[in-house]
């Protein structure tokens, strides 16, 4: 199956119901934030540098979303924060949230000098390892980080 990554402009104007749905089930409740915030207008991915990205499948369901900021925890606006990352559990191990990942870094390297993540699972350390990310849980906010140049 050949997958579609395309950049949110509006996010009220998805169906991501099924992204929702599953994180929520899955004990994560930052999807239900991300749709929140971008409601409310807390946080629309509108800044400089600032990106939303979904990914399609072949029928053209949204099947993974994710984005990131200019860190809430920084003053430094140079300093990307990878927000509400997420890939439906039935395309895992398919490519999807690398596709996604690699997309959102391109474009992160034309704006920031590093990303951080934190995340408590174990399936996400490794993910991010691989996708070049180091451990660095220094801050109490931050489990990973990626440095560009």
């Amino acid at each position: 199956m050949a997958y579609l990554v395309e950049r949110v402009e509006n996010l009220n104007s998805l169906d991501i119901t099924e992204l929702v749905q599953e994180s929520e089930k899955e004990g994560y409740r930052f999807v239900t934030r991300l749709v929140n915030e971008f409601e409310d207008g807390t946080n629309t991915f509108n800044k400089p540098g600032e990106v939303l990205f979904c990914v399609r499948n072949n029928a053209g369901s949204i099947v993974a979303i994710g984005g990131i900021n200019q860190s809430p925890f920084s003053q430094e606006i140079d300093e990307g924060r990878l927000r509400r990352f997420y890939v439906l559990d039935e395309v895992r191990r398919n490519g999807v949230g690398t596709l996604l990942l690699q997309s959102i870094i391109d474009h992160a390297k034309h704006h920031f000098k590093e990303i951080t993540v934190r995340t408590d699972s174990a399936k996400a350390d490794a993910f991010y390892r691989a996708g070049g990310f180091s451990f660095d849980d220094s801050a109490s906010e931050t489990t990973h980080i990626l440095r560009f140049g």
